[in-house]
């Protein structure tokens, strides 16, 4: 149960409610680890089809186990993508059965191609949703091999891969970002149909927790992925400067990712006052929340991700806790307008610490009250974004 996951799973609940039909081209759960869940049932096997949650039909299409790279994980998610066209010719190409519309959502990248051949197989419309601000990250991601713009040859291939995104984008019937930044981004570069779909939340199925007790110390909680995008090893830092300096900070880290097993050598190597909990059960999430007093959101302080909007921070701001933000850009403008926390420049674990010291003087800014959770309901609950998405859906199919 990712961020997407919890994305479509909450689109694909109203889109069936409405009336619609829902079909997904998907591979069995293999994440994070990258192999098959032990525990998947043999309908959700490669190449079997059953009815999901909500009423969707699901359609199972080939992977590859992968390991936790960059270069295993791409190859995984072309294979998956190459199936997904193959079946959905398979499955969707008598006439009677095609769709209206087809949504490829990305990353992973493969996606937006494998949607667009499909579509032009199919010819339908294809709608490309960029969770991410792709081709932007290719370079600081590192994806293309070491982060070296003085080589030509990097620099020429970063290029072609920017150029035939962007290309791919320019050719669907509409981009779906998540925020408003990267939306003027891409249509700075000509992209005609543009349309925002935040990330959000369904405020219903979140607990409205009350302001932290009193006690001493500060309970400082991160959920999420531990990959490079977030740079958590800022996080870390900052927790020992606040214990080096005599402050009582407990940092818990709740997750996975391929930057784990690094991030638990720093924390030894810093004598950091933090707890690894692993992979934190969806139910048990709300638990973990409650136990803390601020909440950490973070990301690397890449200009890309200026116009990226971590999902998790709609999440933290509906459970009404303070957000501890490492981020720049519309982010940390969302934090400031609905007064749910602080941000602070990325990377930059002293101020993060400074922040931390504040809130061990004053701990009555760890209550936010509703002003986070208000943010939300008017501005990401799932109700709204889903009806929105239908909208702009039935523009195109009318088009």
């Amino acid at each position: 149960m990712g961020a997407p996951q919890r994305r479509w799973r909450a689109f694909s609940r109203r889109f069936h409610a409405a009336g619609h039909r829902v079909s997904v081209l998907t591979p069995p759960p293999h994440y994070p680890r990258g192999l098959l869940d032990p525990d998947t049932a043999p309908a959700h096997l490669p190449g079997n089809s059953h009815d999901g949650e909500w009423g969707e039909r699901v359609h199972r299409v080939r992977f590859r186990p992968h390991e936790a790279g960059l270069k295993s994980r791409s190859i995984d998610q072309a294979i998956a993508s190459a199936d997904s066209v193959a079946t959905g010719i398979r499955v969707f190409g008598p006439r009677a059965n095609r769709p209206d519309v087809i949504i490829g959502t990305a990353p992973g990248l493969p996606t937006i191609p494998a949607a667009l051949t499909l579509g032009a197989a199919l010819r339908r419309p294809v709608v490309v949703e960029m969770r991410d601000a792709w081709p932007d990250l290719i370079g600081p991601s590192g994806m293309l091999g070491p982060d070296d713009k003085r080589s030509p040859a990097f620099r020429r291939t970063v290029e072609f891969a920017h150029e035939a995104i962007t290309r791919w984008q320019r050719n669907t019937a509409a981009v779906v970002t998540t925020t408003q930044g990267f939306a003027e981004v891409l249509r700075d570069r000509g992209v005609k149909r543009v349309h925002v779909v935040r990330n959000g939340s369904t405020l219903e199925n979140l607990p409205v927790l009350p302001p932290p007790t009193p006690h001493p110390g500060l309970k400082v909680l991160y959920l999420g992925t531990m990959g490079r995008s977030q740079g958590l090893e800022t996080t870390i830092r900052a927790a020992a400067m606040v214990k080096e300096r005599g402050g009582d900070i407990t940092l818990r880290v709740g997750g996975s990712g391929a930057d784990e097993p690094a991030l638990r050598v720093l924390a030894r190597e810093l004598h950091a006052p933090v707890e690894f909990l692993g992979r934190v059960p969806h139910e048990k999430v709300a638990d973990q929340y409650a136990w803390c007093d601020t909440a950490v959101v973070s990301l690397r302080g890449w200009q890309p991700f200026e116009w990226t909007i971590p999902s998790k921070l709609y999440e933290i701001m509906g459970l009404r806790r303070h957000v501890s933000g490492s981020v720049a850009g519309e982010a940390a403008e969302i934090i400031k307008e609905a007064e749910a926390g602080f941000a602070v420049t990325p990377e930059a674990p002293e101020l993060l610490a400074q922040g931390w010291f504040s809130l061990l003087a004053d701990r009555s800014q760890l209550d936010v009250g509703d002003t986070g959770r208000r943010w939300v309901q008017d501005n990401a609950h799932h109700d709204r974004l889903a009806s929105n998405y239908l909208g702009m859906l039935a523009e195109i199919v009318a088009r």
